[in-house]
Protein backbone atom coordinates (compact mmCIF):
# COMPACT_ATOMS: atom_id res chain seq x y z
CA UNK A 1 0.00 0.00 0.00
CA UNK A 2 0.98 3.54 -0.62
CA UNK A 3 0.44 6.27 1.90
CA UNK A 4 0.22 10.00 1.70
CA UNK A 5 0.19 12.12 4.84
CA UNK A 6 -2.04 15.12 4.61
CA UNK A 7 -1.87 17.39 7.60
CA UNK A 8 -4.49 20.03 7.92
CA UNK A 9 -4.08 22.63 10.56
CA UNK A 10 -7.28 24.04 11.91
CA UNK A 11 -6.93 27.12 14.04
CA UNK A 12 -9.55 27.68 16.65
CA UNK A 13 -9.63 30.74 18.80
CA UNK A 14 -10.58 29.59 22.33
CA UNK A 15 -10.40 31.73 25.48
CA UNK A 16 -7.55 33.92 24.27
CA UNK A 17 -5.39 31.04 22.95
CA UNK A 18 -5.09 29.11 19.70
CA UNK A 19 -5.43 25.35 19.64
CA UNK A 20 -4.17 23.35 16.67
CA UNK A 21 -6.02 20.26 15.57
CA UNK A 22 -4.21 17.89 13.19
CA UNK A 23 -6.21 15.72 10.82
CA UNK A 24 -4.29 12.77 9.34
CA UNK A 25 -5.76 10.88 6.38
CA UNK A 26 -4.62 7.55 5.01
CA UNK A 27 -4.91 7.62 1.24
CA UNK A 28 -4.86 4.45 -0.81
CA UNK A 29 -3.01 3.59 -3.99
CA UNK A 30 -5.74 4.86 -6.30
CA UNK A 31 -5.57 8.36 -4.88
CA UNK A 32 -1.93 8.68 -5.86
CA UNK A 33 -2.93 8.59 -9.51
CA UNK A 34 -4.60 11.92 -10.16
CA UNK A 35 -5.93 10.91 -13.60
CA UNK A 36 -9.68 10.34 -13.69
CA UNK A 37 -11.23 9.89 -17.12
CA UNK A 38 -14.56 8.44 -16.01
CA UNK A 39 -17.38 9.91 -18.08
CA UNK A 40 -15.06 11.51 -20.64
CA UNK A 41 -15.62 11.22 -24.39
CA UNK A 42 -12.70 10.29 -26.64
CA UNK A 43 -12.95 12.16 -29.93
CA UNK A 44 -9.34 13.23 -30.44
CA UNK A 45 -6.01 12.92 -28.64
CA UNK A 46 -5.80 16.69 -28.89
CA UNK A 47 -8.07 16.80 -25.82
CA UNK A 48 -5.83 14.57 -23.67
CA UNK A 49 -2.62 15.51 -21.90
CA UNK A 50 0.45 13.32 -21.53
CA UNK A 51 -0.51 11.87 -18.16
CA UNK A 52 -3.97 10.93 -19.40
CA UNK A 53 -2.59 9.17 -22.47
CA UNK A 54 -0.05 7.34 -20.32
CA UNK A 55 -2.80 6.30 -17.93
CA UNK A 56 -4.88 4.77 -20.73
CA UNK A 57 -1.84 2.84 -21.95
CA UNK A 58 -1.06 1.70 -18.40
CA UNK A 59 -4.58 0.34 -17.92
CA UNK A 60 -4.36 -1.34 -21.34
CA UNK A 61 -1.07 -3.04 -20.49
CA UNK A 62 -2.50 -4.13 -17.14
CA UNK A 63 -5.54 -5.76 -18.73
CA UNK A 64 -3.33 -7.49 -21.31
CA UNK A 65 -1.15 -8.86 -18.51
CA UNK A 66 -4.02 -10.01 -16.32
CA UNK A 67 -6.24 -11.50 -19.03
CA UNK A 68 -3.80 -12.75 -21.68
CA UNK A 69 -0.77 -13.72 -19.63
CA UNK A 70 -2.33 -14.69 -16.30
CA UNK A 71 -5.62 -16.03 -17.62
CA UNK A 72 -7.75 -14.01 -15.21
CA UNK A 73 -11.40 -13.14 -15.67
CA UNK A 74 -11.77 -9.40 -15.14
CA UNK A 75 -15.48 -8.48 -15.48
CA UNK A 76 -15.02 -4.74 -14.98
CA UNK A 77 -17.83 -3.91 -17.43
CA UNK A 78 -20.38 -6.45 -16.25
CA UNK A 79 -23.90 -5.13 -16.73
CA UNK A 80 -22.79 -2.44 -19.19
CA UNK A 81 -23.45 -2.16 -22.92
CA UNK A 82 -21.84 -0.35 -25.84
CA UNK A 83 -23.60 0.86 -28.99
CA UNK A 84 -21.29 0.48 -32.00
CA UNK A 85 -22.24 2.70 -34.96
CA UNK A 86 -20.39 1.74 -38.15
CA UNK A 87 -20.89 3.90 -41.23
CA UNK A 88 -17.64 2.38 -42.56
CA UNK A 89 -16.78 -1.32 -42.37
CA UNK A 90 -13.80 -2.56 -40.39
CA UNK A 91 -12.18 -5.80 -39.29
CA UNK A 92 -9.96 -4.60 -36.45
CA UNK A 93 -12.25 -1.95 -34.94
CA UNK A 94 -15.27 -4.24 -34.85
CA UNK A 95 -13.46 -7.34 -33.62
CA UNK A 96 -11.38 -5.53 -31.01
CA UNK A 97 -14.36 -3.67 -29.58
CA UNK A 98 -16.80 -6.59 -29.59
CA UNK A 99 -14.39 -9.15 -28.19
CA UNK A 100 -12.85 -6.69 -25.76
CA UNK A 101 -16.14 -5.47 -24.31
CA UNK A 102 -17.35 -9.06 -23.98
CA UNK A 103 -14.12 -10.17 -22.27
CA UNK A 104 -14.77 -7.52 -19.66
CA UNK A 105 -18.28 -8.83 -19.03
CA UNK A 106 -20.19 -6.25 -21.08
CA UNK A 107 -22.61 -6.52 -24.00
CA UNK A 108 -21.70 -4.99 -27.41
CA UNK A 109 -24.47 -3.98 -29.84
CA UNK A 110 -23.35 -3.62 -33.48
CA UNK A 111 -25.29 -1.13 -35.63
CA UNK A 112 -24.71 -1.06 -39.41
CA UNK A 113 -25.94 1.60 -41.86
CA UNK A 114 -28.94 -0.70 -42.40
CA UNK A 115 -29.77 -0.39 -38.69
CA UNK A 116 -29.05 3.30 -38.15
CA UNK A 117 -28.58 6.29 -40.45
CA UNK A 118 -27.12 9.20 -38.52
CA UNK A 119 -29.08 12.31 -39.35
CA UNK A 120 -31.19 10.58 -42.03
CA UNK A 121 -34.02 8.46 -40.61
CA UNK A 122 -33.63 10.22 -37.28
CA UNK A 123 -31.81 13.37 -36.29
CA UNK A 124 -28.38 12.96 -34.72
CA UNK A 125 -29.71 14.78 -31.65
CA UNK A 126 -32.52 12.26 -31.20
CA UNK A 127 -30.22 9.31 -31.83
CA UNK A 128 -27.78 10.59 -29.19
CA UNK A 129 -30.56 10.96 -26.62
CA UNK A 130 -32.09 7.55 -27.39
CA UNK A 131 -28.74 5.74 -27.15
CA UNK A 132 -27.97 7.57 -23.92
CA UNK A 133 -30.91 5.79 -22.34
CA UNK A 134 -30.10 2.38 -23.81
CA UNK A 135 -26.31 2.06 -23.54
CA UNK A 136 -23.43 3.17 -21.34
CA UNK A 137 -21.09 4.30 -24.13
CA UNK A 138 -21.12 4.78 -27.92
CA UNK A 139 -18.32 3.98 -30.33
CA UNK A 140 -18.95 5.52 -33.74
CA UNK A 141 -16.96 4.92 -36.93
CA UNK A 142 -18.08 7.69 -39.26
CA UNK A 143 -17.27 9.54 -42.44
CA UNK A 144 -17.47 13.04 -40.98
CA UNK A 145 -15.87 14.11 -37.71
CA UNK A 146 -18.72 16.56 -37.24
CA UNK A 147 -21.07 13.59 -36.72
CA UNK A 148 -19.08 12.65 -33.62
CA UNK A 149 -19.13 16.21 -32.35
CA UNK A 150 -22.90 16.39 -32.78
CA UNK A 151 -23.36 13.08 -30.97
CA UNK A 152 -21.15 14.27 -28.13
CA UNK A 153 -23.10 17.51 -27.69
CA UNK A 154 -26.43 15.77 -27.24
CA UNK A 155 -25.45 12.49 -25.57
CA UNK A 156 -25.26 12.11 -21.81
CA UNK A 157 -22.88 9.13 -22.14
CA UNK A 158 -19.29 9.05 -23.47
CA UNK A 159 -18.67 8.98 -27.22
CA UNK A 160 -15.60 7.19 -28.63
CA UNK A 161 -14.20 8.02 -32.05
CA UNK A 162 -13.84 4.69 -33.85
CA UNK A 163 -12.54 6.58 -36.91
CA UNK A 164 -13.48 9.79 -38.67
CA UNK A 165 -12.16 11.68 -41.67
CA UNK A 166 -10.07 13.86 -39.35
CA UNK A 167 -8.76 11.55 -36.61
CA UNK A 168 -8.24 7.88 -35.74
CA UNK A 169 -7.17 8.07 -32.08
CA UNK A 170 -7.89 4.47 -31.06
CA UNK A 171 -5.46 3.29 -33.73
CA UNK A 172 -2.70 5.49 -32.36
CA UNK A 173 -3.29 4.19 -28.82
CA UNK A 174 -2.52 0.70 -30.15
CA UNK A 175 0.56 1.98 -31.96
CA UNK A 176 1.87 3.70 -28.83
CA UNK A 177 1.40 0.59 -26.70
CA UNK A 178 3.14 -1.52 -29.35
CA UNK A 179 6.15 0.80 -29.42
CA UNK A 180 6.30 1.02 -25.62
CA UNK A 181 6.32 -2.77 -25.40
CA UNK A 182 9.03 -3.10 -28.05
CA UNK A 183 11.40 -0.30 -27.04
CA UNK A 184 10.67 -0.16 -23.32
CA UNK A 185 9.93 3.57 -23.48
CA UNK A 186 8.82 6.19 -26.00
CA UNK A 187 10.77 9.32 -25.14
CA UNK A 188 13.44 10.14 -27.69
CA UNK A 189 12.11 7.92 -30.48
CA UNK A 190 11.69 9.39 -33.95
CA UNK A 191 8.70 8.29 -36.00
CA UNK A 192 8.83 8.69 -39.78
CA UNK A 193 5.46 8.87 -41.51
CA UNK A 194 5.78 8.13 -45.22
CA UNK A 195 2.51 8.34 -47.14
CA UNK A 196 -0.82 10.15 -47.10
CA UNK A 197 -1.49 13.03 -44.69
CA UNK A 198 -4.56 11.34 -43.26
CA UNK A 199 -6.50 10.80 -40.03
CA UNK A 200 -3.95 8.42 -38.48
CA UNK A 201 -1.16 10.93 -39.07
CA UNK A 202 -3.34 13.65 -37.54
CA UNK A 203 -3.72 11.58 -34.37
CA UNK A 204 0.04 11.04 -34.20
CA UNK A 205 0.49 14.80 -34.58
CA UNK A 206 -1.82 15.41 -31.62
CA UNK A 207 -0.03 12.97 -29.30
CA UNK A 208 3.63 12.23 -30.05
CA UNK A 209 5.13 15.50 -28.84
CA UNK A 210 3.37 15.11 -25.48
CA UNK A 211 5.23 11.83 -25.03
CA UNK A 212 8.62 13.15 -26.15
CA UNK A 213 8.56 11.51 -29.59
CA UNK A 214 9.92 13.31 -32.66
CA UNK A 215 7.95 13.20 -35.91
CA UNK A 216 9.11 13.42 -39.53
CA UNK A 217 6.50 13.47 -42.28
CA UNK A 218 6.87 12.82 -46.01
CA UNK A 219 3.81 13.25 -48.22
CA UNK A 220 3.48 13.89 -51.95
CA UNK A 221 2.51 17.42 -52.92
CA UNK A 222 -1.21 17.88 -52.45
CA UNK A 223 -1.48 15.18 -49.79
CA UNK A 224 -0.19 17.16 -46.82
CA UNK A 225 -1.92 16.91 -43.43
CA UNK A 226 -4.70 19.34 -42.52
CA UNK A 227 -3.42 22.90 -42.07
CA UNK A 228 -5.15 23.45 -38.71
CA UNK A 229 -3.83 20.15 -37.34
CA UNK A 230 -0.36 21.08 -38.57
CA UNK A 231 -0.50 24.43 -36.82
CA UNK A 232 -1.55 22.79 -33.56
CA UNK A 233 1.18 20.14 -33.92
CA UNK A 234 3.82 22.81 -34.38
CA UNK A 235 2.72 24.47 -31.14
CA UNK A 236 2.86 21.13 -29.31
CA UNK A 237 6.32 20.39 -30.68
CA UNK A 238 7.58 23.75 -29.48
CA UNK A 239 5.90 23.32 -26.09
CA UNK A 240 7.39 19.87 -25.45
CA UNK A 241 10.75 20.41 -27.12
CA UNK A 242 10.46 17.76 -29.83
CA UNK A 243 11.29 17.89 -33.53
CA UNK A 244 8.57 18.12 -36.17
CA UNK A 245 9.64 18.09 -39.82
CA UNK A 246 7.65 18.09 -43.05
CA UNK A 247 9.51 16.76 -46.09
CA UNK A 248 8.76 15.29 -49.49
CA UNK A 249 11.69 12.88 -49.77
CA UNK A 250 10.88 9.45 -48.22
CA UNK A 251 14.56 8.52 -47.84
CA UNK A 252 15.43 11.72 -46.04
CA UNK A 253 12.41 11.23 -43.80
CA UNK A 254 13.48 7.69 -42.95
CA UNK A 255 17.06 8.72 -42.18
CA UNK A 256 17.95 7.93 -38.54
CA UNK A 257 14.29 7.29 -37.70
CA UNK A 258 13.30 4.65 -35.14
CA UNK A 259 9.92 3.75 -36.62
CA UNK A 260 8.76 3.74 -40.24
CA UNK A 261 5.01 4.07 -40.64
CA UNK A 262 2.66 4.16 -43.59
CA UNK A 263 -1.02 3.60 -44.24
CA UNK A 264 -3.34 2.90 -47.13
CA UNK A 265 -2.97 5.27 -50.04
CA UNK A 266 -6.61 4.84 -51.04
CA UNK A 267 -9.07 5.01 -48.15
CA UNK A 268 -12.74 4.05 -48.23
CA UNK A 269 -14.59 6.69 -50.19
CA UNK A 270 -11.56 7.50 -52.36
CA UNK A 271 -11.88 4.61 -54.82
CA UNK A 272 -12.52 6.94 -57.77
CA UNK A 273 -9.16 8.60 -57.08
CA UNK A 274 -7.23 5.32 -57.03
CA UNK A 275 -5.49 5.63 -60.39
CA UNK A 276 -4.34 9.18 -59.71
CA UNK A 277 -3.28 8.39 -56.15
CA UNK A 278 -1.17 5.40 -57.18
CA UNK A 279 0.63 7.61 -59.68
CA UNK A 280 1.14 10.44 -57.19
CA UNK A 281 2.55 8.08 -54.54
CA UNK A 282 5.19 6.48 -56.76
CA UNK A 283 8.45 6.32 -54.83
CA UNK A 284 6.73 6.22 -51.44
CA UNK A 285 6.73 2.43 -51.02
CA UNK A 286 8.62 1.37 -47.88
CA UNK A 287 11.30 -1.22 -48.66
CA UNK A 288 14.49 -2.51 -47.06
CA UNK A 289 16.26 0.23 -48.99
CA UNK A 290 14.15 2.77 -47.09
CA UNK A 291 15.10 1.04 -43.86
CA UNK A 292 18.80 1.03 -44.76
CA UNK A 293 19.09 4.70 -43.75
CA UNK A 294 16.92 4.38 -40.64
CA UNK A 295 18.18 3.77 -37.10
CA UNK A 296 19.85 0.37 -36.56
CA UNK A 297 16.90 -0.88 -34.48
CA UNK A 298 14.18 0.47 -36.76
CA UNK A 299 10.72 -1.08 -36.82
CA UNK A 300 7.70 -0.85 -39.09
CA UNK A 301 4.02 -0.12 -38.40
CA UNK A 302 0.91 -0.20 -40.61
CA UNK A 303 -2.65 0.02 -39.29
CA UNK A 304 -3.95 -2.37 -42.01
CA UNK A 305 -5.37 -3.38 -44.39
CA UNK A 306 -2.16 -3.18 -46.39
CA UNK A 307 -1.48 -3.17 -50.13
CA UNK A 308 1.85 -4.21 -51.63
CA UNK A 309 2.41 -0.83 -53.26
CA UNK A 310 2.58 0.77 -49.78
CA UNK A 311 5.17 -1.63 -48.30
CA UNK A 312 6.78 -4.65 -49.92
CA UNK A 313 6.58 -8.18 -48.54
CA UNK A 314 10.21 -8.19 -47.44
CA UNK A 315 9.54 -5.46 -44.89
CA UNK A 316 5.94 -6.35 -44.06
CA UNK A 317 6.71 -9.95 -43.08
CA UNK A 318 10.14 -9.29 -41.62
CA UNK A 319 11.10 -9.30 -37.91
CA UNK A 320 11.21 -5.50 -38.21
CA UNK A 321 7.45 -5.45 -38.73
CA UNK A 322 5.27 -5.08 -35.64
CA UNK A 323 2.00 -4.98 -37.57
CA UNK A 324 0.36 -8.07 -36.10
CA UNK A 325 1.20 -7.16 -32.52
CA UNK A 326 -0.08 -3.69 -33.41
CA UNK A 327 -3.35 -5.21 -34.67
CA UNK A 328 -3.77 -7.31 -31.51
CA UNK A 329 -3.11 -4.26 -29.35
CA UNK A 330 -6.17 -2.64 -30.88
CA UNK A 331 -8.13 -4.93 -28.55
CA UNK A 332 -6.15 -4.23 -25.37
CA UNK A 333 -6.12 -0.47 -25.90
CA UNK A 334 -9.83 -0.18 -26.68
CA UNK A 335 -10.45 -2.27 -23.57
CA UNK A 336 -8.18 0.00 -21.55
CA UNK A 337 -9.92 3.09 -22.89
CA UNK A 338 -13.40 1.75 -22.12
CA UNK A 339 -12.37 0.78 -18.60
CA UNK A 340 -10.94 4.27 -18.05
CA UNK A 341 -14.09 6.09 -19.13
CA UNK A 342 -16.58 3.72 -17.48
CA UNK A 343 -14.92 2.75 -14.18
CA UNK A 344 -12.56 3.91 -11.43
CA UNK A 345 -10.22 0.96 -11.97
CA UNK A 346 -6.60 1.24 -10.85
CA UNK A 347 -4.06 -1.06 -12.57
CA UNK A 348 -2.26 -3.74 -10.57
CA UNK A 349 1.01 -3.72 -12.52
CA UNK A 350 3.67 -1.02 -12.00
CA UNK A 351 3.36 2.10 -14.11
CA UNK A 352 4.88 1.86 -17.58
CA UNK A 353 8.09 3.63 -18.45
CA UNK A 354 7.65 6.33 -21.05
Amino acid sequence: LYFRLITLIKNELTDNHISCVFYVYRVGKAALDSVNLKGHSFLTLKDFNAEEIKHILWVSADLKHRIKHRGEYVPLLQGKSIAMIFEKRSTRTRMSTETGFSLLGGHPCFLTPQDIHLGVNESTTDTARVLSGLADVVLARVYSHSSLEHLDIDASIPIINGLSDLYHPIQVLADLLTLQEHYGSLKGLTLAWIGDGNNVLHSFMMSLAKLGVNLKVATPKGYEPDANVTQEAQLLSKQFGTKLQFLMDPMETARDSSVLVTDTWVSMGQEEEKKKRLKDFLGYQITMQTGSVAAPDWTFLHCLPRKAEEVDDEVFYSPRSLVFTEAENRKWTIMGLMVCILTDYTPQIPKLKF
